[in-house]
């Protein structure tokens, strides 16, 4: 990557070429917000927007209060969610059966017969009624080069990028990859798919050849959309030459559209396709397909505790219905709102809370390309100032690197517009939830911390919603949404009554934002969260529930990490570290970390005594992780060692490792089903030795 002067290469002609569509607002035009008057603080309104609008909810409902709602979603699901379901989207057949689940066999499945269109009930609805009311609004990588798409603009858009699409053979069911940053045409790229029936699967810009191509042909993908380079921090990323090295190995692929993101100019090959030049020809029009509730949106890899990736499988109906109820119920969306979550769209964040969620309920949010530090620690805060964001969604990560620059950098920006603070992807310690509350909002916005996941498909607890004046715990989840009915399990696979016990975070009750399966290997799903504790959903992580009965996540209870928000399997990386043909074994475990939550420790066991040339070895696997995997995957440390602790049946007990990387050896527990207890010591040694070292090089810095 190279750093660049932004202002110079983004320049208005480089989205112009001939097309006449949204890119040629960058001449920085500024479309007002219908319905936003306010340009100041405005005090939080609780959960007013708790009773539905009129028209978006069954008359009957909208007079419950929230306690009562709850306790129907629970009691009568079919009536709730058919009521939701019927009354928020747009159908073109009504559905005849609400539900048909059965959590010990896996088979999840909503509004059954009913058929609709995603692309349509995210723009084609608002258009009808307020076509040029912003749909997006594009922060771009330098500060103050704003965006604003309008909901006409982005469905033209969308109509030319799906025509574009079914001109070059790509139908209904079909699989399309998109490799691209954070834009309003990777919004459309995701949109056209779903327009057309194609199943998009978005991989995040930062993987690599090796990560992108086996996600391409786990998919069997049709066709590739990405752009010339992307643009984060400043800095260029050859986003084109990672495609083009990962298709070699995927003979599935037909096309791969390429978009100018910048003045470089991409190097064409055979299956390349110039996206602006196409687009132009293709008509603003592009009848939307019915598609069937249970058909395929999308598919969303995930890290498992195996070394393959997962691909999640979310389908039509119940996933927009549920994107869309959190959306307006956890946020306390009204209109008029600025919807500000800086997700990237490779996770199931962006997918739920950056596209599907706030543009099915005709809200304006935010694309966010750049980084929390680029150009300087108070970027978040100016864009709150200068975009007028109403509610920001962010992950501790950032706010525990941010907190650390001093409050001054919040504090010279006007945050008086927002009325909530959200955090997501791990959960939020205490430091930076004070933080978040006191400097960020000023003491007075509530700072809502979600628990959700890929599988979950939405928020599935947060302290929205809740009655008026409800209390909201710091670092704490608290309360599960409309539909979802949380157990905590005991070792025995027993659910726990009462409060303030631990245990395994399971769900008895399906809800129509769930996943519905790993593609290409159901049994894989059932295994994963459905055999674990029969009739019962298992998310993998631990949870407590508190002597007042909300809820507290305590993390993963499996072989998976949190690494700055980004789930990662250890076997993942496992896999990646012993090609190395120096390496017969490795072990990967997490351990904590200040700024990132969690990091990844390597035990490493080398063929023989490498002397110096182990230094060689070690920057060799930390380049092996960055091309398999992702550079945020690299382990933290390596420890190379003579042996790893395992079991007479030669499982490694990673229990032990992770009591000595984290330096709490002194409690290692039971060693007695070790094959050689011997080895503990040995590697308690060899950790001494590797903290000196460390200690001592510091010193010198």
């Amino acid at each position: 990557m190279q750093r660049i002067n932004m202002a110079a290469r983004c320049s208005r002609s480089t989205f112009t070429r001939g097309t006449g569509l949204f890119w040629t607002l960058l001449n920085r035009r500024r479309i007002p917000l219908p319905d936003q008057t306010r340009t100041g603080s405005r005090p939080h309104r609780g959960v007013s927007s708790l009773a539905p609008p009129p028209g978006t909810w069954s008359t009957k409902l909208s007079r419950l209060c929230h306690r009562d709602l709850y306790q129907l979603s629970i009691t009568d699901p079919d009536q709730f969610w058919g009521s939701a379901a019927a009354d928020r989207l747009r159908w073109v057949e009504p559905f005849h059966r609400v539900r048909d689940c059965e959590l010990n066999s896996g088979k999840i499945s909503w509004f059954l017969g009913g058929k609709l269109n995603v692309s349509v009930n995210c723009l084609d609805v608002h258009v009808e009624k307020h076509p040029e009311r912003v749909a997006l609004i594009w922060e771009r990588d330098e500060p103050g080069t704003e965006v604003k798409v309008t909901y006409r603009e982005l469905l033209e858009t969308t109509c030319r990028l799906a025509n574009t699409l079914k001109s070059h053979g790509i139908q209904k069911g079909d699989r399309v990859a998109i490799y691209m940053p954070v834009s309003p045409l990777a919004v459309a790229a995701m949109l056209a798919c779903a327009r057309i029936g194609a199943v998009h699967t978005v991989v995040f810009a930062g993987f690599s050849t090796e990560a992108l191509a086996g996600r391409i042909q786990d998919a069997r993908c049709k066709a590739v959309v990405t752009c010339n380079q992307g643009v984060r921090g400043g800095r260029l990323i050859n986003l084109k030459s990672t495609v083009d090295a990962a298709v070699r190995s995927c003979p599935t692929v037909r096309h791969v559209f390429v978009w100018q993101r910048t003045e470089q100019a991409a190097v064409m090959g055979p299956l390349d396709v110039a996206l602006e030049e196409v687009m132009a020809c293709q008509s603003a029009v592009c009848p939307a397909e019915p598609l069937d509730s249970e058909d395929l949106l999308f598919l969303l890899y995930t890290s498992g505790s195996t070394g393959k990736p997962k691909g999640i499988v979310h389908t039509q109906a119940g996933y927009l219905l549920y994107a869309s109820l959190t959306h307006q119920y956890v946020f306390d969306h009204q209109a008029g709102d600025v919807f500000g979550c800086v997700a990237d769209i490779g996770w199931i964040t962006g997918h739920s809370y950056v596209v599907y969620g706030p543009l099915c309920n005709g809200a304006t949010t935010v694309l966010f390309e750049s980084t929390p530090v680029y150009p300087n620690p108070g970027r978040y805060w100016e864009t709150v100032q200068r975009l007028a964001i109403t509610q920001f969604y962010g992950a501790p990560t950032a706010l525990r690197l941010l907190l650390k620059y001093g409050e001054s950098w919040v504090k010279k920006y006007d945050r008086s517009s927002l009325r909530m603070l959200a955090s997501v992807g791990e959960p939020i310690n205490h430091e930076a939830w004070h933080w978040f509350h006191s400097v960020v909002g000023d003491g007075r916005c509530p700072v809502v911390d979600t628990w959700w996941q890929t599988e979950t498909g939405g928020v599935c607890i947060a302290p929205h919603p809740a009655e008026p004046g409800a209390t909201i715990l710091p670092t704490m989840a608290m309360r599960p949404f409309f539909g979802v009915q949380p157990a905590v399990m005991d070792e025995k696979g027993e659910a726990l009554s009462g409060n303030s016990v631990s245990g395994a975070l399971c769900f008895s009750q399906p809800w129509p934002g769930m996943a519905r399966s790993i593609y290409g290997d159901h049994q894989r799903f059932v295994d994963a969260y459905f055999k674990p504790y029969p009739g019962y959903f298992f998310s993998g992580d631990g949870a407590y529930r508190s002597e007042d009965g909300y809820y507290q996540i305590t993390g993963r209870m499996d072989d998976v990490i949190n690494v700055s928000g980004h789930r990662l399997g250890t076997a993942e990386i496992e896999d990646a570290l012993d090609e190395h043909p120096a390496v017969p074994e490795t072990a990967v475990v997490g351990i904590p970390h200040d700024i990132k939550g969690e990091v990844p420790f390597a035990f490493v066991v080398l063929k023989e005594d490498l002397g110096a040339e182990a230094h060689v070895v070690l920057q060799e696997l930390q380049d092996l992780v960055t091309t398999k995997i992702a550079k945020y995957a690299v382990p933290e440390h390596f420890l190379v060692v003579t042996r790893l602790p395992k079991t007479r049946s030669g499982k490694i007990m990673r229990r032990i490792l992770r009591k000595v990387a984290m330096e709490t050896s002194g409690d290692i527990g039971d060693v007695s089903t070790l094959d050689d207890p011997s080895v503990v010591m040995e590697i308690v040694k060899a950790h001494e030795f590797y903290r000196n070292q460390q200690k001592q090089q510091e010193k010198k810095k």
